[in-house]
């Protein structure tokens, strides 16, 4: 078998059947990414592939950039100054040692689904492939918009903060016929869950500004998110997400959580107990606002970031520097907010994401325990894709077995990019030819119907159907 042939992560007949017939052609709804919405509304060519490939300053990919540290590049010739053709070259003679590691799988895969080219990437061939490239860079087709349409998107959902003013996504709006595909903002109030952080006060200080009262009190708060929810609403939004690196279930009074808000204003210390306690309350009252409004709800958790403290205070945050949580009992943490929640009816539409895989089978048990509704949604709650290390073959195979053995699969909503680039597309391919492939292993072992048919609908409904009908975002 030839690198990324036509059949590459397909075991069997069926699998072949399963991903060529029925996945293949769907449409793509990329419900959770990182895209810049001023890079869609601008539309403007990328210089060259390593700008739209690696970085430009310090945004960019970092799961290529810890490869690269990995494998002796200097940080001038991966976050720095250093000439984009260098990091090229680079980035080409890291790729060479990464066999095994996914970004060789995708490096080679986006080559050939955008650029058409089937050459694997080295230090000898990277001169040609740098040329070509950026000679199809320069072209119409390769503009964001036609990167996103080409690949048969038909909605993106970016990360917003909720102080963000939304300007980009009106723009995209008034040209959505035009561009055939719709661009939605996703609430992430990472400033208002970083207590933690000696910007907090400053980040209050930001809101208050955006909604023009003054911000002290966990009630304030709730008054300030209650008008970012109609803001957004009115620009489409119907998703919210929400990073937890730690997590313990506190309870606390109102007052309480007021004096923990006024001490982390100050810039003073607060305890574990304490940062717990204000995250408890904060969790709660946005549970009841998701719920109210009808939206999603998405937690990321158990995830460590800038570990290497001296490469954040110099080039900042998601450079590439992080790793797996080691939290054990964050998913206890979760099951009493959600047992709380259920309490006051406030358990919105939600999808649990873990970077510890080790937490996937205790949230998808816990979740089954939560899917109890009136208004006939299927899985309501969701296990998550395998997320960041774990967008691996072998990950996305472990977290579609953990959701079919404690769930019901068919309902699963399906993959997303979690990207900062436009070519990250083909892992939706990526992810359609594990699941076909998925199915066809249990099919063949006589596990499940060997009816193509029927797992044919399955598919397309896990590529697309699903997170249509989940989202809504189309009504």
């Amino acid at each position: 078998m030839n690198l990324l042939d036509d059949d590459f992560l397909l075991e069997n007949k069926m699998a072949i059947n399963l991903y060529h017939k029925y996945a293949e052609n769907m449409p793509i709804i990329d419900y959770h990414c990182h895209l810049n919405p001023n890079e869609i509304y601008e539309n403007k060519n990328f210089e060259n592939i390593t700008k739209l490939w690696l970085n430009d300053g310090t945004y960019g990919d970092h799961y290529k950039w810890r490869l690269m540290r990995a494998n002796g590049v200097p940080e001038k010739l991966v976050t720095g100054d250093g000439a984009d053709y260098d990091k090229f070259i680079a980035w080409a003679g890291t790729i060479e040692k990464a066999l095994g590691n996914p970004l060789y799988e995708w490096t080679h895969l986006e080559l050939r689904r955008f650029f058409h080219i089937d050459e694997q990437l080295t230090v000898e061939s990277a001169p040609r492939i740098w040329k070509k490239a950026n000679e199809l860079l320069a072209t119409d087709a390769f503009k964001p918009r036609n990167l996103i349409k080409n690949s048969n998107v038909k909605l993106v959902t970016t990360t917003d903060d909720p102080i963000s003013d939304l300007h980009y996504h009106e723009l995209i709006a008034n040209d959505e016929a035009e561009n055939g595909f719709k661009v939605l903002p996703a609430m992430r109030p990472d400033g208002l869950i970083q207590i933690f952080k000696p910007t907090f006060g400053e980040y209050l200080q930001k809101l208050g500004a955006s909604v023009d009262f003054e911000i002290n009190t966990i009630e304030d708060i709730v008054r300030a998110m209650r008008i970012k929810f109609d803001f957004f609403k009115l620009h489409g939004g119907k998703l919210s997400d929400h990073s937890l690196l730690q997590y313990k279930y506190v309870e606390a009074s109102d007052s309480e959580v007021n004096e923990i808000i006024a001490k982390a204003m100050q810039n003073e210390v607060i305890t574990a107990d304490e940062e717990n306690a204000y995250l408890t309350k904060l969790l709660l009252e946005l549970m009841k606002l998701n719920t109210e409004y009808g939206w999603v709800m998405q937690f990321h958790i158990n995830s460590k970031r800038d570990l290497d403290l001296g490469m954040y205070n110099k080039i900042g945050p998601d450079t590439g520097y992080d790793m797996i949580g080691t939290q054990a009992d964050i998913v206890e943490g979760m099951r009493q907010l959600f047992t709380k929640a259920q309490t006051e009816n406030a358990i919105p539409k939600t999808i649990l994401y873990s970077l510890n895989p080790n937490d996937w089978m205790q949230l998808a048990t816990m979740m089954q325990s939560f899917q109890s509704n009136d208004n006939g949604d299927k899985n309501r709650i969701q296990l998550g894709a395998a997320w960041w290390f774990n967008d691996t073959a072998e990950g996305m195979e472990e977290q579609l077995r953990v959701f079919a053995q404690q769930s019901l699969l068919p309902n699963f909503i399906g993959m997303l990019t979690d990207s900062r680039s436009f070519l990250s597309y083909p892992r939706h391919e990526y992810f359609r030819r594990v699941l076909s492939n998925y199915l066809g292993k249990l099919a063949t072992t006589g596990r499940i119907p060997y009816d193509e048919e029927l797992l044919g609908q399955v598919v397309k409904d896990i590529s697309y159907n699903n997170a249509y009908d989940y989202f809504k975002f189309f009504e």
